[in-house]
């Protein structure tokens, strides 16, 4: 009885842990899907593709069976749009451009897509958009009269408000979020997390209705410095990579892991690889332990909370998501890439 007893509660014990076998990944195979003059850095899974989005205009669709790419060209006035913050519900998708004028298309009649926000003050810059859920999602900017600028929308994406500055806490001047792949955004669950330039963390525990600010160690002392990355696993357990695009290799002050939900973190593998990133992350069914970081340096690997890692390939990426936990895909400069882990 005793025996078993013990059995039991090391079981118990096993399974709160989250324990899952290592992917042990030592190599990736990529193979380029499209290649064009665009330079993309939004990317989306949804049902049966993976949605994009870049500059001049272009987005499209990659179909996940036959590969096949499908894509169109937007066009506001005068103007193609730079867009560098993608979405999507169960039956739409959504873009948003960065830059001035701020233009949020969604998927419209007749495959069309129709504008359904816009801002043309001085200063409007939009880094990344997610989901909560078919109804409820986000937007995030840079800094504009003392606060982050927050578009919410409750309707599916239909209408969005911005949130007003006697809501949010108070940023620092001339703080905003890097728009280098569209993961300054981390959702599990209602939870939600927003890395900024300045290396801090605007966290709310109710989709949006309410946020506070954590610091982080990752280093911040030049305008190229910063939080351009982060991922959680749950609503515990999260990572941010940051460093300087300037200064590629330096890698020292750039990758932080909290756990305990964004409330502290603590600074991994200091000094050593990786150094700059503009995306991070984690392995599907890795159980936490693992992560993936690209960039235009390569893509690295690590199997240990981001304690060690490994460089698998040099090929060039500004970000990626994954399908499953040995296949993502990547986009970056002039090119889209299946990625297949080994």
């Amino acid at each position: 009885m005793r025996s078993f007893l013990i059995f039991f509660i090391l079981l118990v014990v096993w399974g709160c842990t989250d324990q899952q076998p290592s992917h042990n990944y030592s190599s990736v195979d990529v193979r380029i899907l499209f290649n064009d003059s665009v330079s993309i850095r939004a990317l989306e899974v949804m049902e049966g593709s993976v949605g994009f989005a870049g500059n001049g205009g272009v987005f499209g669709a990659i179909d996940l069976k036959s590969q096949q790419i499908r894509a169109k060209q937007q066009r506001f006035d005068t103007i193609f749009p730079e867009f560098r913050s993608i979405a999507h519900t169960q039956t739409d998708f959504f873009m948003l451009s960065a830059g001035r004028p701020a233009l949020l298309f969604k998927t419209g009649n007749q495959g069309l897509m129709e504008l359904v926000y816009q801002e043309d003050d001085e200063g409007v810059f939009y880094d990344a958009m997610s989901f909560w859920n078919d109804m409820e999602g986000l937007a995030i900017g840079d800094e504009m009269n003392g606060c982050l600028s927050i578009l919410i929308t409750r309707d599916g994406g239909n209408s969005w408000q911005k949130t007003p500055c006697s809501e949010l806490p108070q940023a620092i001047t001339g703080e905003g979020a890097f728009a280098a792949s569209n993961t300054n955004i981390a959702i599990s669950g209602d939870h939600t997390w927003v890395g900024t330039t300045e290396s801090r963390i605007f966290y709310s525990p109710d989709k949006g209705q309410s946020w506070q600010v954590f610091t982080t160690p990752i280093k911040n002392r030049a305008p190229t410095q910063g939080i351009y990355t982060l991922d959680f696993y749950n609503d515990q357990l999260g990572v941010a990579l940051g460093g300087d695009y300037t200064q590629p290799d330096s890698m020292t002050g750039n990758k932080a892991l909290t756990k305990n939900g964004g409330r502290t973190w603590e600074l991994i593998a200091d000094g050593n690889i990786p150094g700059y990133k503009s995306c991070v992350q984690f392995v599907p069914n890795g159980g936490g332990k693992e992560m993936v970081a690209v960039g235009f340096t390569g893509i690295t690997y690590s199997q240990d909370f981001g304690d060690s890692w490994v460089n698998l390939s040099d090929e060039p990426f500004y970000t990626l998501r994954f399908v499953n936990d040995s296949i993502a895909y990547a986009a970056g400069k002039h090119r889209i890439g299946l990625l297949s882990f080994k």
